[in-house]
């Protein structure tokens, strides 16, 4: 199988890396606007089978001249590339996945979903760690119940070593950290959809060697669970774990305007607070220290006529041998073995298809303990 990788930042490396490693990848593509750092990434993080070159993601001919040689493509870009990528992959006939992050676009892929299958192939948006790898282990949870009642998610990527005063560092884009605290949340209530306030609903929690935590809501880590689950789940919500504090000094800065979008006049200058907020962000948060991803997935329900609470959890820290942050390997693992499977005939639905109702969890979770991401089981009753 043939894949490329559009993208080199964080994200892409670490795509290319598990997937050069892969059985039966006969080659991978990392193609970037930057020449020059997609060489050097297909070099470091790469093998012999890794190739690299320039892509334009906002040229969807291009992009579909380029991909008529792979059987599939992975986007490690920036959410608002993927609507164009996924038109150009069905233009050239390529299997397409992405690490997704943005409700708008998901409903925008979807609607290509005639010309997908028309195309005779698979495409799978959201397939990171929240939105990707929780959604797939929801579906494999929701199994082992007769009746679901509610499924919590709580999902955090975290310094090891927390610093004041937001005990965070960034640990992918800083515009997909403020759509995640900007963009309204869907979560099911009496089985129905419901948008909610991001930043609200804070609630503490603990795991085990970490200690307290806090979680509140926060946008597209439900993906398109509600949609799936709607009428079959009474409750099903998911939020994103902090340190202690992080919410009460983080929220005030998006509720005076740092996220927005609309442009605001300095001098003869107009630019967009959530570009300067951005790049506020990135200078003093990127501490590039190791971290640490939270996973947890509550469910409760009926199985057997009995009341029974199901949990999986995981607990993953930076890899010092290899470099890849948690993060990173969290997010790039699950695109790339859904990529994988699809490719080697494990899916079989066509169209743009959600990864829950495509992706056979326990396999997927075999696949995830090969790369050293465990999932812990526990439960209680029937």
């Amino acid at each position: 199988m043939k894949i490329a990788v559009i993208g080199s930042g964080l994200m892409g490396r670490a795509i290319v890396y598990d997937l050069s490693r892969a059985d039966s990848v006969e080659k991978i593509g990392l193609f970037d606007f930057d020449a020059e750092l997609a060489a050097e990434i297909a070099r470091k993080y790469g093998n012999d089978i890794t190739t690299a070159g320039k892509i334009d993601a906002r040229d969807e001919d291009e992009v579909a001249a380029v991909l008529q040689d792979y059987d599939a493509c992975i986007s490690a870009v920036t959410y608002k590339y993927n609507e164009g990528l996924t038109r150009a992959a069905i233009k050239s006939r390529t299997h397409f996945f992405d690490l997704g992050g943005n409700n708008d676009v998901v409903r925008t892929q979807f609607e290509m979903d005639a010309a997908a299958k028309e195309a005779g192939i698979t495409v799978i948006p959201d397939c990171g760690l929240a939105p990707g790898m929780v959604s797939v282990l929801a579906a494999g949870g929701i199994k082992e119940f007769d009746k679901i009642n509610s499924l919590k998610i709580r999902v955090g990527g975290l310094p090891q070593a927390p610093r004041p005063p937001l005990n965070y560092q960034l640990v992918f884009s800083s515009e997909g950290l403020i759509n995640e605290y900007w963009e309204p949340v869907i979560i099911l209530e009496n089985g129905q959809a419901k948008s909610i306030n991001p930043m609200t609903g804070l609630e503490k929690l603990e795991f085990d060697g970490i200690g307290e935590l806090e979680a509140f809501y926060t946008s597209g880590g439900t993906s398109t669970l509600p949609q799936t689950y709607k009428g079959i789940i009474d409750f099903l919500d998911y939020k994103t774990i902090r340190y202690p504090g992080h919410c009460r000094l983080f929220k005030p800065m998006l509720e005076i305007g740092l996220g927005s979008r609309s442009p605001v006049k300095i001098g003869d200058i107009s630019i967009e607070p959530r570009e300067v907020f951005k790049k506020v962000l990135e200078k003093n948060l990127a501490f590039n220290e190791p971290d640490l991803v939270l996973i947890r997935l509550t469910f409760e329900g009926i199985k057997g006529g009995t009341q029974k609470k199901l949990v999986y959890e995981i607990i993953d820290r930076q890899d010092s041998r290899t470099g890849l942050t948690s993060m990173m390997r969290c997010t790039s693992s699950p695109v790339a073995i859904i990529a994988w499977m699809v490719c080697f005939g494990k899916v079989s639905q066509k169209g743009v298809v959600p990864q829950e109702l495509a992706i056979e969890p326990q396999f997927f979770i075999a696949q995830l303990k090969k790369r050293n991401i465990n999932v812990t089981v526990r439960q209680s009753g029937a």
